[in-house]
């Protein structure tokens, strides 16, 4: 933790600190940040406050006193709540705007982690609360080059992974052994773990009607077997099985057959140009100097989506932050169920997937994944499935 630079960061926010509190390890953003751990006992609240100039101050029980001794600055301690209140006072000083980990109208789900009764707390002693979101995004969700190319490195196995995965499904038509979407699923955790790789979640695998909806999850009692004439969305991601490493996530979509219908082809051309859209809208904008927010690119995606006639049918944001959790806590490109302000600056890692979905006819998602670069070119991390995958 780099002191220096978090006031440095403070001061552009045009706030006057930065507040983190915590009890039972209930704010993972401020342990990772401040690089604190949830090991021992947690049953005491505690605060540190980064005030953008000077020296921090740490507040902690005397039950629990040196559960903040890792961290830089002046201690002081309490016992009792009314100590609490007169020293969180006296150490955060004449009001002033600070940040926590809040989000206005929960805005931002991620960052707002603060409860409602701490918030009214500092609110009494006079000061603004504002969201850290930003602050939290700088030094959480960047990622530098050695955590980007763990990256790269899954997103190779992975793709290795879902090659295989075609290929078994091919062979299973082919062969009139039908497999099952939870059997593909399996085979996918499976060929995860050999690979190296692990993830939170197994991956969606759902034929025709099912990948309506966007989080289908198939399990021996409801899963149909593939056949020809299915229409196939298989999502999957992953990250290599060790500390620090980030994920790589990103869906394709097949067709068993050699003649995909209509309405299908349309949907997946539909969904694939309006990712191509919202990626030409942010290479175009950081190329020429222009800053660009989350929300802007979701607002290109989806109207594309919308012009198409498909608006209706298109019901989550276009994408998501990545990092060591595949939804991480930088900006996501939504504008649709939050919207997220959060600029997409160097070091940011999130996904495209646009999708439509028709209950009881299909789903179709075309998902991949971009970096902000260092020099503020974006850059797509993996393969782009530009056609439908045919499986005969």
């Amino acid at each position: 933790m780099d002191i220096e630079k978090i006031q440095a960061a403070i001061k552009l926010e045009k706030v006057d600190g930065w507040l983190f509190c915590d009890f039972h390890n209930r704010d993972h953003l401020g342990l990772k940040i401040l690089g604190l751990n949830s090991s021992g006992m947690a049953t005491r609240r505690w605060f540190y406050f980064i005030p953008v100039n000077g020296e921090p101050i740490k507040l902690v029980h005397r039950v629990e006193p040196t559960k903040l001794d890792s961290l830089p600055g002046k201690k002081i301690s309490y016992s009792s709540w009314s100590e609490l209140h007169r020293n969180l006072q006296m150490l955060l000083g004449k009001p002033s705007r600070i940040a926590m980990q809040y989000s206005p109208m929960n805005a931002i789900p991620y960052v707002s982690i603060v409860d409602g009764g701490t918030i009214d707390l500092i609110r009494s002693f006079g000061h603004e609360v504002v969201s850290s979101a930003n602050l939290v995004q700088q030094f959480e969700a960047l990622l530098d080059e050695d955590a980007v190319a763990t990256h790269y490195q899954a997103g190779k196995l992975v793709d290795m992974i879902l090659n295989e995965t075609f290929e078994e499904i091919r062979k299973s038509i082919k062969d009139g052994k039908y497999r099952t979407e939870y059997d593909i699923q399996q085979f996918i955790g499976r060929r995860f773990k050999e690979s190296g790789l692990t993830t939170d979640d197994l991956p969606i695998v759902g034929t025709n009607d099912h990948p309506a909806n966007p989080h289908f999850a198939p399990t021996i009692e409801n899963a149909r077997e593939i056949r020809p004439g299915d229409r196939l969305l298989i999502d999957l991601w992953a990250k290599l099985d060790r500390p620090g490493a980030i994920y790589y996530d990103i869906t394709w979509c097949a067709y068993i057959g050699a003649n995909p219908p209509e309405d299908y082809k349309r949907a997946f051309e539909i969904v694939r140009d309006a990712r191509r859209a919202g990626f030409d809208f942010l290479k175009r904008n950081l190329a020429s100097g222009k800053k660009v927010a989350g929300w802007e690119v979701d607002e290109v995606v989806r109207l594309y989506v919308s012009k198409a006639g498909y608006g209706e049918y298109f019901t989550h944001r276009t994408g998501h932050s990545i990092g060591e959790e595949v939804h991480g806590n930088g900006a996501n490109i939504d504008n649709f169920e939050t919207q997220d302000q959060r600029l997409l600056v160097p070091g940011c890692l999130f996904s495209l997937e646009p999708g439509i979905y028709i209950e009881g006819e299909m789903g179709v998602r075309s998902e991949l994944n971009v970096f902000i670069n260092y020099d503020y070119t974006p850059i797509v991390t993996g393969r782009e499935q530009s056609e439908l995958v045919l499986i005969q």
